[in-house]
């Protein structure tokens, strides 16, 4: 079992930053691949980015890359999701979610999810 917990939302300005954090407690941690989704009022839930097991690994939805960066910290046990150049698109709620295999940008392969944290972009 893995219990996260996701921080770090808020307002900001078209242009402006936000970090998110998921700190994630119950199992090895370690072990999880870990994923970012995000979901718009009205639309599905979708693919944002997602890290390795190891961190070596990282994959990026098209309308992020470049802009937002994943990583994670094993020692404390917390993913990251650092946005940059947020635009007007980018307001979500933003979940992350875990599963002790492979990496996947499908969110039916994850196990384990937070409860999500809301991002609103002001232009």
């Amino acid at each position: 079992q893995v219990q996260l917990v996701e921080s770090g939302g808020g307002l900001v300005q078209a242009g402006g930053s936000l970090r998110l954090s998921c700190a994630a407690s119950g199992s090895t941690f370690s072990s999880y691949a870990l994923g970012w989704f995000r979901q718009a009022p009205g639309k599905e839930r979708e693919f944002v980015s997602y890290i390795t097991w190891s961190g070596a690994g990282t994959y990026y939805a098209d309308s992020v890359k470049g802009r937002f960066t994943i990583s994670r910290d094993n020692a404390k046990n917390t993913v990251y999701l650092q946005m940059n150049s947020l635009k007007p698109e980018d307001p979500a709620v933003y979940y992350c979610a875990a599963r002790n295999r492979l990496a996947s940008r499908e969110r039916y392969d994850y196990d384990y999810w937070g409860q999500g944290t809301q991002v609103t972009v002001s232009s």
